[in-house]
């Protein structure tokens, strides 16, 4: 059995909003799922817009997981990430964009990332995204011109999850975004691990949903 390959496209975003609130992407979305991955042989390279080392937070060293992660090679080879402009998604089996409060600046609306998606999409991969990670989907387009999240069933961070976090850092409502693009959007109760899955589309709704949206991709990849 050849080895599956999952490509994380993480921010390179280290600061938000009008208070210069520091950012980066959220150290567990990106620990747990390549715990998940990791116990499956399934392999995680990097990429983000810049390439270079994407800024992190949120990181706690209480949490084995997480401690693990930072003493890996992979976590060192994701200092090093490959601009996005130098992948090509098809050599890879799944795509998986991690939360943070960074995304929602660089990644929300890009045109290389929306071209990442639709790309990978028609190539029939899996498109994974936890927190505000799906703010990825966000402008993505199927051929026919109809947003990729139109009718389907999604998740992530929740309106009322950003109330009490960073509603006066984003420039925008995660859920009210996916709506406003036709998106079938649920959400669990706040910090509950909650995730989605739509045929290949897949989401989890805030931090604590990464291991489990890890362990569903596994299940697809296999």
């Amino acid at each position: 059995m050849s080895i599956k390959h999952v490509l994380f496209v993480v921010t390179n975003t280290a600061e938000i909003g009008p208070n210069r609130r520091s950012t980066g992407y959220f150290f567990p979305e990106i620990a747990h799922p390549f715990e998940v991955f990791a116990e499956a042989g399934i392999a995680v390279e990097y990429a983000s817009l810049l390439g270079g080392t994407p800024p992190e937070d949120g990181y706690d060293d209480t949490d084995p997981a997480q401690v693990a992660f930072r003493h890996s090679d992979s976590f060192r080879r994701m200092g090093n990430s490959r601009p996005l402009s130098q992948v090509d998604v098809l050599d890879y089996d799944a795509i998986f964009f991690p939360g943070g409060l960074g995304p929602m600046v660089d990644i929300a609306n890009n045109p290389q990332i929306q071209r990442a998606i639709e790309r990978a999409w028609q190539g029939g991969k899996i498109v994974a995204a936890v927190c505000h990670g799906p703010a990825a989907l966000l402008g993505v387009k199927l051929e026919d011109g109809t947003p990729l999240v139109q009718g389907r069933k999604l998740t992530g961070f929740s309106n009322a999850e950003e109330l009490g976090y960073a509603q006066a850092d984003v420039p925008f409502l995660l859920e009210d975004a996916l709506r406003a693009e036709g998106a079938v959007y649920s959400a669990a109760e706040v910090w509950q691990e909650n995730i989605v899955v739509d045929g290949r589309l897949m989401t989890g709704q805030n931090p604590g949903s990464g291991g489990a949206l890890a362990k569903a991709m596994v299940q697809a990849l296999r």
